[in-house]
């Protein structure tokens, strides 16, 4: 084993006992984007305070995420014995409870506890291990998370990290790539280029300098995989570009963040300075021969630079607009000298194969794709989160450990968009059939993604999905080539009008050649784009007719389609008439109505008053409200 990483273990160790083997309780709280809009960070100050009001032997700190989104904020109280468990939904409110409860009386807050993370069981308190959304999962680019903290170095390198960077500087640059190559290993964004073949391609190149990029430009609506990594485990990108460095001889790096995540761009950053101190960044890292640093770019958010090629105009400071190629980057990337791009989880993944080994890395997935996939599960479901799935997993068994409900007390399961805007929009019928596999998808003529996952259930209009998404991929495009720019404009317009009713039968037709027209777009933005709109009509025609034929939308969604009329009694409504922004719910000779001119259909009203206002079809009569 490298020397000097052997002494910064030693040191490691040190540091990590107090986590692992605590002298007294230990309470930890997860800090991330998931849970701070859930008042995490004002969790852990009451937290912090109450300990110190109570004069407590306790010891308070941070965590970064652990997936479990929906029971935000967590916080995981661990003793001495080794024992821990995790509480729910803990608010400054109830900190008190839990504070006397499971610490002052060395005891359990029953009431709060979700489950026992170590250590014996509990009555009356399930497992983790036991729980389905967290057994299926084959955790291990997610092992770290919600188990370190992220902004403590020692952390990770004790818990193994740079042992991979360890063991990669024993090896050549062919050797290394060679391992990369007969790992499976494929672009985690989407793309599934295979990632030692664009290692090689850099290796190959003599002009210097030569440099790494990590595409972190996260924007699929639905998908933080990538935030989850750099949030809560951040030096395990940083190991894998060092990993990439030693491979291809490049000697810079840019992490290329969209400022839409601070906390990521901020952990990141400390990450980066702190590996710097440790010699794990800089020249001859870990007294070798090799020298890379790194910095963050901070990306200004456009959708279009996830595209590599747009990332690389970003970087050079010109517009955040595709090029079309050749050159490649290998040849011609930033600064118009040879570049790699990977993204986050395909760097990440690179340090887990060259740390535990490639025979651990290969013994989950599939032939044709080895290793784990994260996936963010967000929609109609109960449990929105993020998982680490073995390749091949049954996207039917997702659905089920997310929503775990009865199928008595769901609604029907409509749809699933997986991979966000680009990716296209299966039936549930279809979708639900599918393995968690690239090659799976694209036999459906959509693509897996790089990790969102979206279930729609019956309350969904798919007419009202494909006017949010051609908007959005409109108002994403570039400009730069006129085909990508008309094209979304015209995909836009066509299902706005649906929405109003206006709709024609030869709509469908002019989704073909809007389909047919938008392949010769410079880039995949624009030739992906129909992608949603074509699987929707080929799938949901029957409902994008009912909007045409009967101008009629059967989930009563699209506003040009319905009205809102109160048709009952509620105590609420004078608070429903207090929030509706545009004054439209009045009074009368004490009843209530609703001004239609005034109405803008924002369901604000229906959410206080759902018993009192009721969303008709706008050519039906007011349908008396039911008691419920």
């Amino acid at each position: 084993m490298n020397a000097a990483y052997t002494e910064l273990r030693v040191q490691a160790d040190t540091v990590w006992q107090a986590v692992a083997k605590p002298q007294r309780p230990l309470v930890r709280v997860p800090i991330a984007t998931c849970s701070l809009p859930r008042g995490a960070s004002e969790t852990l100050d009451a937290l912090k305070s109450a300990v110190a009001d109570r004069g407590l032997d306790v010891d308070v700190g941070i965590i970064g995420e652990t997936g479990l989104c929906w029971l935000e904020p967590l916080v995981e109280v661990r003793r001495p014995d080794g024992s821990a468990i995790l509480y729910q939904k803990v608010t400054p409110e109830n900190v008190e409870q839990l504070i006397e409860e499971a610490l002052a009386q060395d005891g359990v807050c029953a009431d709060l506890a979700f489950a026992v993370a170590a250590g014996d069981d509990v009555d009356g308190i399930l497992r983790l291990s036991d729980l389905d959304f967290w057994a299926m999962q084959e955790r291990r680019l997610l092992a770290r998370c919600g188990v370190i903290d992220p902004d403590n170095i020692d952390h990770y390198i004790a818990t193994g990290g740079y042992s991979g960077l360890a063991s990669a500087l024993a090896m050549s640059q062919e050797e290394l790539i060679k391992t990369v190559q007969e790992s499976t290993l494929r672009g985690r964004s989407g793309s599934n280029f295979p990632t030692g073949t664009k290692w090689e391609f850099l290796r190959g190149k003599e002009r210097e300098p030569k440099y790494l990029i990590c595409n972190a430009d996260e924007g699929d609506p639905g998908a933080w995989v990538n935030r989850i990594l750099m949030e809560s485990d951040p030096h395990a990108v940083i190991e894998g570009m060092v990993i990439a460095a030693h491979a291809t001889g490049a000697t810079y790096g840019y992490i290329y963040l969209r400022d839409e995540y601070p906390l990521a761009i901020d952990r990141m950053e400390k990450a980066i300075e702190q590996a710097r101190e440790r010699g794990l960044l800089g020249e001859n890292v870990l007294g070798s021969d090799v020298t890379l640093d790194l910095t963050v770019w901070r990306g200004a958010g456009s959708y279009v630079c996830g595209e590599e090629s747009g990332l690389l105009a970003s970087l050079d400071d010109e517009r955040g607009m595709p090029r079309i190629r050749p050159p490649f980057p290998a040849d011609s990337g930033v600064f118009a000298q040879p570049t790699n791009v990977n993204n986050v989880e395909s760097y990440a993944d690179v340090t887990l194969m060259l740390e535990k080994g490639m025979e651990f890395y290969q013994s989950v997935g599939t032939e044709a794709n080895s290793g784990t996939k994260l996936f963010s599960v967000s929609g109609h479901i109960q449990r929105v989160g993020v998982v680490e799935l073995p390749f091949g997993f049954p996207l039917r068994e997702l659905y089920h450990a997310a929503d775990p409900a009865p199928w008595q007390e769901r609604r029907t399961l409509k749809a699933v968009q997986a991979g966000a805007a680009l990716a296209g929009i299966l039936p549930a019928h279809i979708a639900l059939k599918l393995p968690l596999e690239p090659e799976a998808f694209r036999e459906q003529e959509v693509i897996m993604g790089g990790g969102g996952i979206v279930f729609i259930d019956d309350s969904a209009c798919i007419v009202d999905l494909n006017v949010m998404f051609s908007w959005f991929l409109e108002d994403e495009s570039c400009g730069r080539c006129t085909t990508c720019h008309g094209g979304t404009q015209r995909m836009s317009e066509i299902f706005l009008r649906i929405a109003r009713g206006e709709g024609r039968q030869d709509d469908y037709g002019k989704m073909a050649i809007l389909g047919q027209t938008l392949q010769w777009s410079n880039c995949v933005h624009g030739s992906a784009s129909p992608t949603i709109m074509l699987r929707s009509a080929e799938h949901f025609r029957e409902e994008i007719d009912e909007h045409i034929n009967n101008r009629r939308c059967p989930a009563q969604v699209c506003r040009g389609l319905v009205r809102y009329e109160i048709t009952g009694e509620s105590e609420a409504l004078p608070d429903a008439a207090a929030i509706c922004p545009t004054e439209a719910i009045v009074q009368a000779d004490d009843a209530w109505s609703i001004d239609q001119a005034r109405c803008i259909k924002c369901n604000a009203c229906r959410d206080i008053a759902p018993d009192a206002v009721q969303v008709v079809d706008i050519s039906a009569e007011p349908v008396p409200a039911t008691a419920t």
